[in-house]
């Protein structure tokens, strides 16, 4: 089968498309998905770099942690699918390529209203959002959300994901040319994080949230950023806030004021869908399915799909993804 395959770590000028070989036939409840559509993630710019190695039992050197197909095969078990459905799901790697084996526990059905190019941009981006505010932050509809990099895929989805239940948003961008295509999507106040000083004065984004929510902090703190906003996020907390810290583009480490967590009473929650185990994907999994799988349907949020490039050009889309103008999505057709 044909794959986007890493030669050497390092630049996108390592990438090809190279013939490998297919996937061992599904036993048990596995199935084998004929890849239609497949997006990217900064996840593959780290381990195209070797600096995000796959998890045991994935490929090291193809690509790819969110698809979309149709089923090809199944496994004796499997129950919930057949031959020739329509499919989308998340896996540690290797979904750049022909076809993926996969457990039918992490798979769900794409709505009829999307295709496998739009389907493809869902699944990592909607199941970390949801996982993070919802499941880990417990995000309630009276309080408010601030989103760190909103228009990035999983930002986006963030945003639509807490407008759907009429949560206050409030999200940061390095430009205020992305945060003006968040109206749309019903972002409630932007920040332009350069412009404000945020990074040099943290107490600065703490104001400028109070300014805007009636005196009070942020009480969910998505942060797909890292190092640079944690300061500034501890200042932005609510009383009893939760801080998810998903993304680490800008840094790992930072100084920890532990006093201001403690009078906050902060929850500092860390989070990653890859590392874990079948089975909490599959909870993951079943709650998207059960939550947002309606509202796309419905088309009450939609994928933010910003640019699409046939496999072939997978260098040029790398490239394009680590030049930060994406606003949302970028997939590769197969």
């Amino acid at each position: 089968m044909k794959a986007v395959y890493t030669k050497e770590f390092g630049g996108a000028e390592n990438l090809e498309i190279r013939k490998v070989e297919n996937p061992s036939k599904p036993q048990g409840k596995e199935v084998l998905v004929a890849v239609k559509a497949a997006a990217l993630n900064r996840a593959d710019i780290l381990q195209r770099q070797g600096f995000y190695p796959a998890p045991k039992g994935f490929p090291e050197r193809i690509l790819g942690l969110e698809f979309a197909g149709e089923v090809a095969e199944i496994g004796a078990a499997v129950t919930d699918y057949k031959i020739g459905d329509r499919v989308f799901g998340i896996t540690a790697g290797g979904a750049q390529a022909e076809f993926l084996l996969t457990e039918e526990s992490v798979l769900a059905k794409i709505p009829d209203n999307l295709s496998f190019t739009e389907a493809a941009a869902v699944p990592e981006a909607f199941i970390t959002a949801h996982d993070a505010i919802f499941t880990l932050g417990n995000l309630q509809e009276n309080e408010t959300l601030l989103i760190h990099a909103v228009g990035s895929g999983v930002g986006l989805a963030a945003l639509q994901l807490a407008k759907a239940k009429n949560i206050k948003t409030i999200g940061t961008s390095r430009t205020a040319e992305k945060l003006s295509k968040c109206d749309e999507f019903g972002l409630d106040f932007g920040i332009v994080t350069e412009t404000d000083a945020v990074e040099a004065n943290p107490p600065a984004l703490a104001e400028i949230v109070k300014h805007h929510n009636g005196g009070k902090g942020a009480d969910v703190i998505l942060d797909l950023v890292g190092a640079k906003y944690f300061a500034a996020n501890l200042e932005s907390l609510n009383q009893k806030g939760r801080l998810i810290l998903v993304g680490l583009t800008s840094g790992r480490t930072a100084e920890f004021n532990l006093g201001l967590a403690l009078q906050k009473r902060a929850k500092i929650i860390g989070t990653v869908l890859r590392s874990r185990s079948t089975e909490e994907k599959a909870e993951a999994t079943r709650k998207f399915t059960e939550e947002v799988l309606p509202l796309l349907t419905a088309g009450k949020v939609k994928p933010n799909l910003d640019k699409v490039f046939s496999v072939e050009d997978v260098k040029q889309a790398h490239e394009y993804l680590e030049s930060n103008a994406s606003f949302g999505k970028v997939v590769l057709e197969l």
